[in-house]
């Protein structure tokens, strides 16, 4: 395979603020007003969730619309995850996450949305609450910090960032031990026989890094290995959450 670069370093007149913060050096004033910013963004971030109920996150592309069989299956185990009383938590995008944001709609669960301002991801119309973020990386912190299990769907180069960079952080004891499902065993099969073959066969990981893995297609051994963290939790499903409620007068 030939390789054919741009220029080193780069940048396409789309390029964010971000982007330059990862370029190199800028004054030491602005480099200080970056820092201000990702502050505000991690702030913002934390006060928005602080009260929300414990999530599961659902990462998935973008680019699988409601004409995919992948966005029907994530609408599905979306709603049965949220019937658990788990609110759902999504990048707030369309296609997959979009999905998922719908499925828990559906049974009146929770829907929550970290989007990104990236241009081509606008925003669900079936997300509760929106926590918009500029930095890739605030936006990550807040995709995991809240979450009590991790579902992957079909996606591309953010989906397998996620899924590694929260596998990472379990292990290297960041993170406690939660579930990470793949779902989609076509999709995500061969990516987890060269995990076996490859990684573990070499030494670069341990069986207990791929323990961690759930490769399924189906939702009732997803509800299954989240229902025992929503029993400790005490979780509610949305429609008892709602008949015990109290009455408004």
């Amino acid at each position: 395979m030939t390789l054919t670069p741009g220029p080193l370093g780069a940048l396409s007149d789309k390029a964010t603020s971000e982007a330059q913060l990862l370029t190199g050096r800028d004054s030491r004033t602005q480099e200080l007003l970056r820092v201000a910013r990702i502050s505000r963004e991690f702030i913002q971030g934390f006060r928005a969730l602080h009260f929300a109920p414990p999530c599961v996150t659902f990462f998935g592309s973008a680019r699988f619309g409601e004409s995919t069989p992948h966005y029907a299956a994530a609408r599905e185990l979306a709603a049965e995850v949220a019937k658990l009383g788990f609110a759902v938590m999504t990048g707030g995008g369309p296609g997959l996450m979009e999905a998922s944001n719908r499925g828990a709609k559906d049974v009146g669960g929770a829907s929550y949305g970290a989007t990104i301002d990236i241009g081509r991801e606008p925003a669900n119309r079936y997300v509760d609450k929106r926590i918009p973020f500029h930095y890739f990386f605030a936006r990550k912190v807040v995709l995991v910090k809240y979450s009590y299990g991790f579902v992957h769907l079909p996606g591309g180069f953010g989906t397998l960032d996620e899924m590694y960079g929260a596998l990472t952080l379990m292990q290297t004891d960041r993170l406690g031990e939660f579930p990470v499902i793949l779902y989609g065993t076509k999709y995500w099969g061969g990516m987890v026989d060269w995990i076996s073959t490859t990684l573990l066969s070499q030494g670069a990981i341990v069986q207990a890094d791929i323990d961690r893995l759930l490769l399924t297609d189906d939702p009732a051994e997803v509800v299954a290995t989240l229902a025992p963290i929503a029993t400790r939790l005490n979780l509610k499903s949305p429609e008892v959450s709602r008949m015990t409620a109290p009455t408004q007068v």
